[in-house]
């Protein structure tokens, strides 16, 4: 069967697998499951070469984050769903110390369901220059700074050739990516996050490869926040008839109600990543300072 195309490790491992056998028996990828705030997590680490080029996916850890219970309005399912994104991207960030972050928003806000990244950047807290200004009445705060890439068809700039003087110039401990990724799995779309400390090659899930933004071409360490909205045409095919469509090329589908879960979902990886940057900050005092 040809590859379905993907952004989530957790689903490249799923279509390598028979039925109803686990990711960890692919030789160099090791899949661990747990809860956390009510949400379930699944853990893909590729850790070998061999598991590397089964996945397709560079080596690291691919976190996966079942937000079911966010769209059920489970109880207290923000504070939570917060909650838990902030605590599984503390696990992926380096020791910061006094270090920044610069989080940097990848998309075209103009087409919602490739906003996820510039409408994060709207929830995020940002404070590197309130702490330059006056460092020691917020000496506890982590100097955070953002930048919206925007897309290179409307910039005509790639998004590396952006970041990278950026990076060189404010010299961060660590840059969080934030985009919209392509699914394998209508059930995924808009209801799932992936967190890697890997980076990203943005436009890959849509065939539209740009240059990587990770360690390895920024000199820091990259954690990449993304959100499935759209999945491949003939992938939907499949998945609901058995049949891979044959003239479903470059057709890709997103969720009828994406505006509002592009929008709910942006607002949780903001307030998640400011949490998770900001720790000593309620969610009350994050609503409250972002005005």
């Amino acid at each position: 069967m040809a590859e379905l195309r993907t952004d989530l490790a957790l689903e490249a491992a799923e279509q390598l697998t028979a039925s109803g056998e686990k990711a960890k028996k692919i030789a160099g990828v090791r899949l661990e499951e747990r809860r956390c705030e009510g949400y379930s997590i699944t853990t893909v680490t590729v850790e070998s070469e061999e598991g590397s080029r089964a996945l397709g996916k560079p080596m690291g850890r691919y976190v996966t984050v079942d937000l079911q219970p966010y769209f059920q309005r489970q109880e207290r399912y923000f504070p939570r769903g917060t909650a838990c994104i902030a605590s599984e991207l503390r696990q992926l960030l380096p020791q910061l110390q006094q270090g920044c972050v610069l989080a940097v928003g990848l998309g075209n806000r103009a087409m919602v369901c490739d906003a996820v990244g510039p409408f994060a950047l709207e929830n995020l807290l940002i404070t590197r220059h309130i702490v330059a200004e006056q460092p020691q009445q917020f000496a506890f705060f982590t100097p955070v700074a953002a930048l919206a890439a925007g897309v290179v068809g409307q910039t005509g700039v790639e998004t590396l050739e952006l970041i990278a003087p950026v990076v060189h110039h404010i010299k961060p401990a660590a840059v969080i990516v934030i985009d919209a990724l392509c699914a394998r799995s209508r059930h995924r779309l808009c209801s799932t996050v992936q967190l890697s400390d890997t980076g990203l090659v943005p436009g890959s899930g849509v065939g539209n490869h740009r240059s990587a933004i990770n360690a390895e071409t920024l000199g820091v360490p990259v954690i990449a926040v993304g959100v499935p909205t759209v999945m491949a045409g003939e992938v939907l095919a499949q998945e609901l008839t058995g049949h891979r469509a044959q003239d479903g090329s470059g057709l890709f589908v997103t969720p009828r109600d994406v505006d509002s879960r592009v929008r709910e979902l942006s607002r949780l990886m903001g307030y998640g990543i400011t949490s998770a940057l900001q720790p000593e900050l309620s969610i009350e005092e994050i609503t409250g300072l972002l005005g």
